[in-house]
């Protein structure tokens, strides 16, 4: 999708956040800011581990903290990597996550800098989403 300026302060908020991420071993800083049916948004930033397995994603972050608020209706998520020289999309582990608690419909820009991100949906970062199936029995 053409960058809007619709989520642009969406953006702007998880490359705020990317600021406070915690990558001392592979220094790629990550932040998410996710949009709330209120109009809040609630940010989080990946933290890493030397058990590199332990380490959380930004989008997860900000999903699970939002979770433990008692919140569960998210309209968007914008995620920023500004030490990319490319918008980088969500990894496997948290589009599933994503594609968990939020409509396929709804917006996901990534990027890594204002000048240079995409704009798309749940759906379009995870086309063959059957894993919806089991929710629904």
């Amino acid at each position: 999708m053409k960058n809007s300026s619709k989520y642009e302060h969406l953006f702007e908020q998880a490359m705020e956040a990317a600021k406070n991420a915690y990558a001392p071993y592979s220094h790629f800083r990550v932040g998410a800011a996710l949009l709330l049916d209120d109009g809040s948004v609630v940010t989080g930033v990946n933290v890493e581990n030397r058990s590199y397995g332990l380490t959380n994603c930004a989008e997860r972050t900000a999903i699970f903290s939002a979770v433990a608020m008692g919140k569960r209706n998210f309209m968007a998520i914008a995620i920023a990597t500004p030490d990319a020289d490319y918008p980088v999309g969500p990894c496997g582990a948290c589009r599933q996550v994503i594609s968990e608690f939020m409509q396929p419909d709804a917006p996901v820009i990534f990027g890594s800098s204002a000048g240079n991100r995409i704009e798309t949906t749940v759906s379009g970062v995870y086309p063959f989403d059957s894993l919806h199936e089991l929710q629904q029995k």
